[in-house]
């Protein structure tokens, strides 16, 4: 299934069910009111939202309304834990190798993962704001899971048995914040912003076979400024599969219900495909020109991130973002690169999807190293 947190207000926003084409959604009024309930309850909650799903698709559902990702938070507005992993191998390889840096054997046995900020995530169509275009401003598309608990010490095959939810990701990053933060030697801070989601949470089954050896076997398409910059093959490559990743989280401590767990970059060893983040084009360059020559992104531009499923369609709905000025936040005219021409005002847009309180229970979700 397919689930939703829409705009109403408040902090953790009102939970819905989308359809699997995303044309169309409705409340989960009268099974639970946000996503972290269900997750708090999943044998419980879970399956008359998977009733209510199943109604939706049929397109049986009585209060169904036209699903707008423009009135999406995160599926999980603020979460108890994100941990973000770099299982992609080839991300690290390339941008130690571009400034001439050896790669310890220990990152190939060992998954690298920071700890980041949960407690404010972004929606799929939220302006990603910046005080400076000095800060390095660089986007990382990735898939991430969300888990039910772990206890400490899983294994990876009970870890990756907790699985209940994929999402992709937009993990903003601040390279130029960064290499200072390291130095430290106490890890990412100000350098890992506030994270963006896409519009939907979806149950692994809606992967179908691309759901194998806790890896996403989809290709992610990103585009920066409406121009393709990476169509990235999210499975094979990934070193350390999401029970790895999970299981590493949970070596010492217990890992909650709606624990939220990143792939790190998508990163293919084929320069062909592209990238999913800057980082990488500028190694490129470097390696091959001596220097780079892409800059990072500037105010004014947009990023939009999607992975097909198997029959063709958007999985969970693109993540479309425009980088915008702390300083000078005016309206946009325009709605972000792909989305036709439609009211700004996502009060009009919402106007007519139904009171949810009037609704019954059912008709029957380091990047560098």
């Amino acid at each position: 299934m397919k689930l939703a947190t829409l705009k109403d207000g408040s902090r953790d926003g009102l939970l819905a069910v989308v359809s699997r084409d995303l044309g169309t959604a409705h409340f989960a009024t009268g099974i639970a009111t946000t996503l972290q309930q269900v997750l708090d309850d999943w044998n419980f909650c879970s399956p008359p939202l998977e009733d209510l799903y199943a109604t939706l698709n049929g397109g049986k559902a009585r209060h169904a309304f036209n699903f707008d990702p423009r009135q999406c938070m995160a599926p999980l507005p603020r979460a108890f834990q994100w941990a973000d992993g770099s299982a992609y191998l080839n991300h690290v390889e390339l941008v130690r190798r571009a400034r001439n840096a050896d790669m310890p054997a220990s990152f190939y046995e060992d998954p690298l993962m920071y700890q980041g900020g949960s407690d404010d995530f972004q929606g799929p169509r939220d302006k990603a704001v910046f005080a400076s275009t000095r800060w390095g401003i660089d986007f990382e598309a990735e898939v991430a899971v969300v888990t039910g608990d772990v206890s400490m010490g899983a294994s990876p095959d009970e870890a990756l048995d907790s699985v209940r939810l994929l999402m992709l990701v937009n993990d903003w990053s601040l390279r130029q914040l960064i290499p200072a933060e390291l130095a430290k030697g106490f890890g990412f801070l100000q350098g890992k912003p506030a994270t963006a989601f896409g519009p939907v949470a979806v149950t692994p089954d809606e992967l179908g076979t691309a759901w194998r050896g806790g890896r996403v076997h989809l290709e992610i398409e990103n585009q920066w400024n409406g121009r393709r910059v990476g169509l990235c093959e999210a499975g094979p490559e990934m070193l350390f599969h999401f029970g790895q990743l999970i299981a590493h989280v949970a070596k010492t401590r217990n890992v909650r219900a709606g624990s939220v767990v990143g792939s790190g970059t998508i990163s293919n060893k084929d320069w062909k495909r592209g990238v999913s983040c800057i980082a990488e084009t500028r190694a490129i360059e470097t390696i091959e020109h001596g220097a780079p020559r892409t800059p990072f992104m500037a105010f004014g531009d947009t990023i939009r991130i999607d992975m097909k499923g198997l029959d063709g369609l958007s999985l969970f709905g693109a993540i479309e973002q425009r980088v915008v000025s702390l300083h000078d936040q005016t309206p946009e005219a325009d709605p972000p690169a792909g989305e036709p021409a439609e009211p700004a005002d996502v009060a009009d847009a919402a106007a007519s999807a139904p009171d949810p309180a009037d609704l019954p229970s059912t008709d029957t979700p380091p990047a560098q190293d």
